[in-house]
């Protein structure tokens, strides 16, 4: 018997086609136990496509995608998940109680305090019908049923959606206490300060084709970070000091403010702001959202 792989989720040259339209084009990803990997890409880049050939609601046209060591249409890989769908259909007439008996009844390892936890925890009340339910509701629902049986692999498509911020927060919690207990996420997300936030690795498909995997570490790295020094006496002379320095691709002046944005280290940056007579500095966050952004565009180069 061959021992488990460290890999959840592997797919090798994964292709979808819906006629002359190509959905995802021989997509090579891999996905470690124990991280939350973030999938992102703007509408239509293949993102839902790619998780429902993974889950084998659809077929590739050519390709694998092996899960859990297996293949998604196996019931014993499936009772292994707890998926979430972007685009989630519950049937009105019962209740979220009703729901959660059946899919408890479809999965092993479900303990009916975890589902109460988890409906208190997002304050869900589980008497009322789907169908009295707001969309917000609908989704806690989703995350309960997602959750519920502590799954290995945790799949979800767009889930804080309809959430309020604080909502977005909790779930951020649940799902980082989920891999603390062991679990993996595939997160497919279009908030990109969560996935800032939560992500150990981000994978970002455009056209169907995958341009850039790094971790998050990695891309800030890359990105841009902006400095503002607060001098004493005549800014624009002291700005001088930040010509030519390495890494700095833009000084700007505004009253006693001078606002530096560089690239990559800030060390040289800091050396000589060390220069002049800085009565504060701020660091501003580093613009990771223009970095995601970037790779998003058909324009940039892949």
């Amino acid at each position: 018997m061959n021992a488990p792989s460290d890999n959840v989720i592997e797919t090798r040259r994964l292709s979808k086609s819906f006629g002359d339209v190509h959905a995802v084009r021989a997509l090579d990803l891999n996905v470690q136990r124990g991280e939350i990997f973030g999938f992102l890409g703007p509408n239509g880049a293949g993102k839902t496509t790619t998780i429902r050939m993974l889950l084998d609601f659809i077929r590739p046209s050519s390709g694998e995608a092996v899960v859990l060591d297996g293949s998604g249409a196996d019931e014993r890989v499936r009772k292994r998940i707890g998926y979430l769908p972007g685009d989630l259909h519950l049937p009105a007439r019962y209740t979220g109680n009703e729901l959660f008996e059946l899919y408890a009844a479809l999965r092993a390892g479900c303990e009916r305090k975890r589902t109460d936890d988890l409906v208190e925890r997002f304050g869900l009340d589980p008497t009322r019908t789907i169908g009295e339910l707001s969309t917000g509701n609908r989704r806690k629902v989703g995350i309960v049923q997602a959750f519920m049986h502590r799954p290995e692999l945790l799949i979800l498509d767009e889930p804080t959606s309809g959430l309020d911020p604080l909502l977005q927060a909790e779930f951020q919690h649940l799902m980082r206490e989920a891999v603390d207990d062991g679990a993996t996420v595939f997160l497919s997300s279009h908030v990109l300060p969560e996935v800032d936030r939560i992500a150990d690795r981000v994978a970002i498909l455009r056209d169907g084709r995958l341009v850039v995997v790094s971790t998050i570490d990695e891309l800030r790295e890359k990105a841009r970070q902006v400095l503002e020094f607060f001098v004493n006496g005549d800014a624009n002379t002291a700005a001088r000091a930040f010509e030519g320095v390495p890494g700095v691709v833009e000084v700007s002046v505004e009253d006693d403010a001078i606002r530096v944005v560089s690239e990559g280290s800030i060390d040289a940056v800091v050396k000589a702001a060390a220069t002049i007579e800085v009565r504060r500095m701020v660091s501003l966050d580093h613009d990771l959202e223009q970095l995601f952004l970037s790779f998003y565009r058909e324009d940039q180069p892949e």
